[in-house]
Formats: C-alpha cells, structure tokens, sequence
C-alpha cells in the first residue's frame, strides 16, 4: 500500500523491478556494442524511469504527437540510452534493431536525443541546462493552450511536463535563469526529477558544489520533496503528489541514486559516468540477474506487462479523443485554428498579410525598430497563436502586442512574455515554446545580446524550430552606448549558424519583408536585425519589388540604365549609402540589397544569376559589421567596406564616419575595383 492513502498507485513492484533491470541490460549492451557512451544515468535511474513509463507518465505511443501528452524531456542529454531503453518498452517506434544502432550514423539513437529524430524525444538535449530551460517553455505552453482552448464543457488540455535532470544541469547558469522564471510565473504542471547522485564527470561532486539546492529551488518558489531514487514506492508517491498539487509552484522531486548502479567496481564513483565500466559488465549483468551470454535481451515478461499498460494508455487515449472531437463539433472555428497550428507546411502562404499591412508614408523616416512596432502588430492579427517577449527590454525592442495581455498566473491567456534579464533562459523558453508546437513564439533583446542566447537558437536551427527574434540595435549606429553595446561579429556570426534565417532590412517596407520571412519558415528560427537609429523611406523602390525581394533574400533595388559596370551590395542600414553612391557614380552602377544570405543563397541559380551576374567581377559590398561574411559575393577581385575593430562611443555619425561607414568610402572602393577590372 501507499505511503499515502488517498493515492492508489496500482504498482506492480515485480514487474517495474524486472523492467528497470531489463533497461539496464539495453543499456550496457548498446554502450559496448558502439564503444562509447554514457552509462552513469541509464543504470542509476533506471527504477525512475520504470516508474514513469510504466505507470505515471500519460502518452500513447501509436500517436505519440498527441497533443495532451506528457512531456518528458530527458535534460542530462548524455544519458540518452536511458530514454531510448524505455522508448522501446513502452512501444514507440524505436525497434530493437534502433537500439542495436546507437550512435551509429543514420540511426534514430544519435548520442544526444534529437527532437523530430526519434519518435518520443520531445526537445534535443545534450548541452547541459538547456533541456530543463526548454521544458518551462514548455510548460507556458501548455499553460496557454489550456486558456486558449479549453472550455467549460470540455477539457482538451491538462497535461504536464516532466525533466529529469543531473548535477550539470544544476550548475549551468541557464537553468538557474528559467527555473527562476517558471516559479515566477507558477508553472505547476513543471516536475522536475534531479538525480542527486553526488557524482559530475571529474570528480564527486563535492569537488565543485556545495550549495542546498533544494533550499535554492525554495527560495525560487518550488515545491521539494527528496526521496530514495531506487525505492519506487517512495518516488511514485512523491511524483503522484506532485502531479495532483495546484498551488502555481513548479515542483522539484530530489532523488538520490547510485550512479552506474550494478558495476560494483565503478559505481557511486566519477569513473561510472561514461563507458568506463564497461570492462566489468560480465560481473555486473550476473549481479543484476541478467545472463551474460545474452545481449539486447528483452524478455516475454517486460513484454507482457507493457503491453498491459499500452492497453490502459490507448482506453485513456480514445477517452480524451472521444472528448476532443465533442470539442470539436461545439468549438469549430477553436478546432481549425488548433487544427493548422498543429499541422504546420514547412513554408507558410504570406500572401495575405503582405496584402493586409498598409504601406508607410514614402516620407517616413523611422527606425525598423519602429517600423517593427507597427509591423508586429499585424503580424499578431495575421497569426493568433503569435506571442512575443522580451528580456526587460519592451520599451526599446518595441515588440509588445497592443491589446493582447501578459502571460501570467492569473492571465495564461497573455501573449506577452517578461522574462526579465535573462537572455539564455529566454532563449531557451522560447524554444520550450516551439517544441510545444502550437504557438509561434518570438523573444527579443539587443542584438549585441545575442551573445548569450546564441547557444539556444543554435539548438533551435538544429531542431528546425519555428519562431523568430527580434534583436535591435544592430550596429555602431548605437552611439554613445559605445563598443560593448556595438555589435561587429556578431552578423558572421550568426549567419553561420545553419539552418537559421539572418534577415537585416533596410527600412520599413524591407521591415515588413521580414515579417513575412519570419511567418513563412516553419522549420527554422528567423532572426530579424533592427536599427535604433532612423533610416529613410527608400521610396525609389517600388514598395512591392522590396517587400518580395526579402522574401527572396536579396533584389536589385536599383538598376543601372547603363551598360553594367560594377554592383554595389548591401543591407540595413547601409543600403542608404549604396544607393547614394550609385547616383554619384553615374548609370553603370547596380544597388543590391540582399537582407538574407540564406534565402538568397537557396534561390535558383537563374534568379541569383539575374541579381549578381557572374560576369560582373567589379563589386563592393558595404556593411556597419565585419567583412568575413561578404567575400563570398564580392569575390577576390571585390572589396568589403566593413569594420573589422570594436567600435567607438560617440555620437552615431560621428562613429560612423570615424569607422569608415560613408558613401565616400564606398565611392572610393568602387573606384578602385573597377580600375582593376579596366
């Protein structure tokens, strides 16, 4: 019986005990048979892991992208046999063959789990912190489907997200941010499961931390209990208590474990933590009860009792469907907006709302921050499920959806998110958010701040996750705020990143272009560059040739009237001086504006040709940034006016012209190449 009465558990200790010992034996198998790996996690918290899967966790493994699932994220990534030892169980489709594989190339069992790779891995772990950062944001997301889309007659969403965490994710910084941050915000349907095994992979951990961290995550404003992490009574009564208490505090279940449990020889130690014990597993299967002679054993028992709890899980599954399509035919208008959230093309038609922003006054002379403000709002109307946020920075960023409210605990149904100053963590929420898959989140901050949060939309690329940022400030047109607020590398930078849409407009019709990048992606964040200072209207070019030239990545913005001599090539708020310079220069010159070197760069070699003619070597490219990523289309014969020191404090112009920035530098290095091509 229950610790607590008025939990029935139902557990079947027999069977939960054989099962944890049968995810074991996968896990040694699958580290020796690819010689690397990490064992320290699967074998420790295996009785956890029996546990969830095989009686507290919600999820159907047939439709294993049900909306009203739990999420466990797996935040101590290098433990990823543990996960796809139990995905296996329980019936995804992970196949035995899979978990012979591991870490083979082409398999779905890399080292590190992989979201979109692996059917029930819900975010892409590996870099500590990050996992449980993302998991609050996934948690606000379910928070906010429930406002959105609940009713008083039907309840489609109540799920949870569930973490299991070790020590390293504990100590990176960025879990401090978004654990702080959850709590705030009362995210009580957040478990976090910490493996406090008192080992990190030098040393014990004692050698680095000393710190109660279940006194810190109180004083956040979680609830913590600690229990045995090999007693499954104990932590199934700790999970179910978690589950049921809504008091809008995020709940943190310690348990300690014994790491590489079963390898006499290297467990409760450092040495357990990798594949080092590797050489005892003879010993080890023997004392775990498990036959040495076999590998990648599961047997007719673990079988049985798996397919006992499919059972269960599918008679829930077809309840809540049962539930969600009485939702359905009550709330139609609710189930298309939900429906086409869900069900995302991987490019969006934006036809509809480039038609429906009202074109800028060609006299307006404003920031793209500014013309962003205006932009966003739009965007808002065009996609309901669009919610922004800032780390402490509305009141320069200007991305605050009029009219829509605050996410908060009294208000799920707000879509404007305060991180605080916490760009990592905010990075990572927003990630949390799209790996929910409902909404289309954004964050913002300064650009020069992108430093922090790099790490998050790297991983986002990677999970090709659909949101955008908005990171303004883009360039020495700070000013007085001088070098450390003065972005140089940061655009190489990020444009290195795969799979991540780097778009720099260059003034408020540009600005509306990138909105519609950011609308039309599904598969990978859009980061959208914004000036501080004004730019003008560039109302030489026809308002539609700049909108869809964005959506194409670069456009001739203007076009010689001469024989073709040379091309200038900019972007931002550059471009202004390209096409000053170009007037100067006399009708030979070409202007391209090219806002997104990915979205250029995947255009048809005909269209690209059409832009940049390979037979034009003379070229100049002109940038408030460094020059590293321009050569590649000016080429050896072309020039790149661009910085490549920190900046200056000063007034903008000022900075400007001390750095080179001018139309007369980019009228000079035109001169030069094209005398070279004489």
């Amino acid at each position: 019986m229950s610790s607590y009465p008025h939990l029935d558990l139902n557990l079947d200790l027999d069977n939960l005990k054989h099962a944890a010992t049968i995810s074991r034996g996968l896990s040694l198998d699958a580290v020796a048979a690819c010689k690397s790996g990490h064992l320290g996690l699967p074998l420790g918290c295996a009785d956890v892991g029996a546990v969830l899967f095989g009686n507290l966790l919600s999820y159907e493994p047939e439709h294993d992208k049900w909306i009203n699932r739990d999420r466990f994220v797996l935040s101590a990534g290098h433990g990823s046999m543990f996960l796809y030892s139990w995905l296996h169980l329980a019936g995804y489709k992970v196949s035995l063959q899979d978990v012979k594989d591991f870490r083979k190339i082409g398999s779905i069992t890399p080292g590190h789990p992989e979201f979109h790779e692996t059917p029930g891995v819900e975010a892409t772990t590996g870099p500590l912190g990050t996992g449980i950062s993302s998991a609050v944001g996934i948690a606000a997301a379910q928070k906010m489907s429930e406002a959105r889309f609940n009713t008083a007659e039907h309840i489609i969403f109540d799920a949870r997200t569930v973490v299991l965490a070790g020590d390293g994710c504990m100590q990176e910084g960025v879990s401090h941010e978004a654990c702080s941050f959850a709590a705030h915000e009362g995210l009580d349907n957040l478990i976090v499961i910490y493996d406090a095994n008192e080992v990190t992979l030098d040393a014990m951990a004692d050698k680095t931390q000393s710190e109660d961290t279940g006194a810190r995550f109180r004083a956040y404003g979680w609830d913590v209990v600690q229990v045995h992490g090999h007693d499954h009574e104990a932590f199934a009564c700790a999970y179910a208590l978690a589950h049921q208490t809504k008091n809008n505090k995020p709940k943190l279940i310690i348990i300690k474990t014994v790491i590489g449990f079963g390898i006499k020889e290297v467990q409760g130690t450092s040495k357990a933590h990798g594949e080092g014990g590797i050489k005892f597993m003879a010993d080890a299967k023997t004392s775990l009860g498990l036959n040495p002679a076999e590998t990648f054993a599961v047997t007719p028992k673990v079988q049985q009792f798996f397919a006992q709890r499919r059972a269960k899980l599918s008679a829930a599954y077809n309840n809540w469907l049962a539930t969600y399509n009485a939702w359905k035919a009550a709330n139609p208008q609710l189930a298309t907006l939900l429906e086409n959230a869900v069900n995302k093309p991987a490019k969006a038609d934006v036809s509809k709302f480039l038609a429906a922003v009202p074109e800028f006054k060609p006299t307006d002379e404003i920031a793209t921050r500014k013309a962003s403000e205006t932009v966003l709002q739009e965007a808002a109307k065009y996609d309901e499920l669009l919610v922004s946020g800032s780390a402490d920075l509305h009141g320069s960023t200007l991305n605050y959806i009029k009219g829509a409210g605050d996410f908060s605990k009294t208000n799920r149904a707000g879509k404007n998110f305060y991180f605080g100053i916490r760009e990592f963590g905010m990075g990572c929420i927003v990630n949390g958010i799209a790996y929910h898959g409902i909404f289309r989140p954004s964050g913002a901050t300064f650009f020069t701040f992108s430093d922090f949060l790099r790490p998050a939309f790297r991983l986002g690329a990677l999970a090709h996750l659909p949101y955008f940022h908005i990171f303004t400030h883009d360039s020495i047109g700070v000013g007085e705020d001088g070098p450390t607020h003065q972005p140089i590398e940061t655009l190489s930078a990020c444009r290195a990143i795969p799979n991540c849409d780097v778009v720099r407009p260059a003034d408020p019709e540009e600005t509306v272009g990138a909105y519609a990048c950011a609308l039309e992606n599904n598969s990978g964040p859009t980061l959208l560059i914004l000036s501080r200072q004004t730019v003008p209207n560039l109302n030489q070019i026809p308002v539609n040739t700049r909108r869809q030239g964005v959506l194409h990545g670069g456009y001739v913005a203007i076009k010689e009237t001469a024989e073709l001599k040379s091309i200038i090539i900019s972007c931002g708020t550059e471009l202004q001086l390209a096409v000053k310079a170009a007037a100067a220069l006399g009708p030979h010159v070409r202007v391209v504006s090219l806002p997104s070197f990915k979205r250029f760069d995947a255009q048809s070699a005909e269209y690209k040709e059409s832009v940049l003619p390979r037979a034009v070597r003379a070229r100049v490219a002109v940038e408030a940034g460094s020059s590293q990523s321009w050569f590649k289309y000016v080429g050896l014969d072309g020039e790149v006016v661009g910085i490549d020191r920190f900046g200056a404090s000063g007034p903008a112009p000022q900075v400007f012209a001390l750095l080179g920035i001018t139309t007369e530098k980019v009228i000079e290095a035109v001169k030069r190449v094209e005398a070279n091509q004489a």
